[in-house]
C-alpha cells in the first residue's frame, strides 16, 4: 500500500498530495529526486514498483523479507539496499516488537518498504520537508531522515528495558527471589535489540562516509553518536542482566540451605522425641504384662512407686547422661578429628 509518494526539487515539494506510481518514475529524470513510501506492499504491487524504478530482483527479495539484522547492499545503476529494524517496547508483556525498514537508495529517488512495526516515517518526512536546506542536498537527505526517526525510537525502548531490569534488580539485591524466567526473558529481549542495534553503526558509517554530502554528514555523525550510545547501554543491559541471574541463583541457593536447616531441625526435634519415649515404651509395655511374679509382688503403694515410676525413671536418667557425655565429647574435642599434641 503507498502512503505517500512525492517529488522534491530545489528543497521543496513539487506536488500537493500523493502522486502517481508512473508519474513519480518519470519524474525522476526531471532533477530532484522522488520519494515513495510504502507499507507491507503485496507482491503484485512490489512488482509494480520494481518495473517502474528498475530495481534489482535480489533487492525486492530482500526487501519482501524480515531481517534479524540491518545491512547494507550496493547494485547496479547506483542503487542501494538499507534494511533497518525498528524497535518498541511492550511494558506490560515486557517484550520488544521488531519491524523491518527496507530502504532502495538512489540520487533520483528513495523507496521506504515498511513490515511489521515501523517508526513513524510521516514525521520523518514532516520534519524533512521543514528543513528545505538539507532536502536540497537530494536522496541522501530522505535516508538521514529515516535513520534519525528509527533511532530516535529506541530509546523508549532502553528506558523501558531499563525500568523492568531495575525492578528485578532490587528484589534480588533486597534478598528476596525473583522470578528466573523473568531474568531469561529479559536477557533474550536485550539480545534480540542488541543485535538490531549493534550492526546498524557499521551501515551508518558505510553511508556517511561513502554516499553522504558534505552538509549531512554532521547529521549522520550526530545519529551515529545516539546509536553508539544506545548500543553500550544495551550491551550494559546484557551483563546487568547476567550478574543479576547470577545473584538470583545464589539468593535461591540460600534460601534452600535455610530450608534445608529448617527441615534438620525438625528431624532433630523428632529424633529427640522418638528416643525420649523409645525406653518409656519399652518399659510400660513390660510391665503391663500379666506375669505371676509382676501379679503378686506389685501389691501396694511402694511396691509401684519403686517399680513402676522408677523403671520409667532410671532410663530417663541413663539417657540423660549419656546424651550429656556425647555433647561434652564433642565440645572437648580438637577440630578436624585431630589428635591432642599429648598423643602424637
Amino acid at each position: 500500500m503507498i502512503i505517500d509518494c512525492a517529488h522534491y526539487k530545489d528543497g521543496y515539494r513539487t506536488d500537493e498530495g500523493v502522486v502517481p506510481l508512473a508519474e513519480a518514475a518519470a519524474r525522476c529524470s526531471d532533477g530532484g529526486f522522488v520519494w515513495l513510501g510504502l507499507f507491507e506492499p503485496g507482491e503484485e504491487e512490489l512488482a509494480q514498483v520494481q518495473d517502474a524504478f528498475g530495481l534489482h530482483e535480489l533487492a525486492v527479495e530482500d526487501a519482501q523479507n524480515i531481517h534479524l539484522r540491518p545491512k547494507i547492499e550496493n547494485y547496479e545503476a547506483g542503487v542501494r539496499l538499507v534494511i533497518l529494524r525498528t524497535a518498541r517496547y511492550d511494558d506490560a508483556a515486557e517484550e520488544v516488537e521488531f519491524g523491518n525498514i527496507a530502504i532502495f537508495a538512489a540520487p533520483a529517488f528513495v523507496i521506504t518498504v515498511r513490515r511489521g512495526l515501523a517508526s513513524r516515517l510521516s514525521e520523518a518526512r514532516q520534519r524533512l520537508e521543514q528543513r528545505p536546506e538539507l532536502l536540497a542536498a537530494g536522496s541522501s537527505s530522505a535516508l538521514w531522515a529515516v535513520l534519525d526517526e528509527v533511532v530516535d525510537d529506541y530509546a523508549p525502548v532502553v528506558a523501558g528495558l531499563e525500568r523492568d531490569i531495575d525492578e528485578i534488580e532490587a528484589t534480588v539485591f533486597s534478598g528476596a527471589v525473583a522470578p528466573t524466567e523473568r531474568i531469561y526473558s529479559l536477557r533474550g529481549e536485550a539480545t534480540d535489540f542488541y543485535r538490531a542495534v549493534h550492526p546498524l553503526l557499521g551501515v551508518v558509517a558505510t553511508i556517511e562516509r561513502t554516499t553522504a554530502p558534505k552538509k549531512l554528514r554532521p547529521y549522520l555523525r550526530d545519529v551515529q553518536d545516539h546509536l553508539l550510545q544506545v548500543d553500550e547501554e544495551v550491551a550494559a543491559q546484557r551483563d546487568l542482566l547476567g550478574t543479576v541471574l547470577q545473584a538470583n541463583m545464589a539468593v535461591i541457593s540460600v534460601e534452600q540451605t535455610k530450608l534445608g536447616v529448617r527441615q534438620n531441625s525438625t528431624m532433630e526435634q523428632l529424633t529427640i522425641l522418638a528416643t525420649v519415649f523409645l525406653p518409656l515404651t519399652f518399659i510400660t509395655g513390660f510391665f503391663g504384662q500379666n506375669f505371676a511374679w509382676l501379679v503378686h509382688h506389685v501389691s501396694s503403694y511402694t511396691a509401684f512407686i519403686v517399680y513402676g515410676l522408677g523403671g520409667l525413671a532410671v532410663p530417663l536418667a541413663l539417657l540423660f547422661w549419656w546424651l550429656r557425655a556425647r555433647m561434652t565429647h564433642a565440645d572437648t574435642s580438637p577440630p578436624g578429628g585431630a589428635a591432642p599434641a599429648g598423643h602424637r
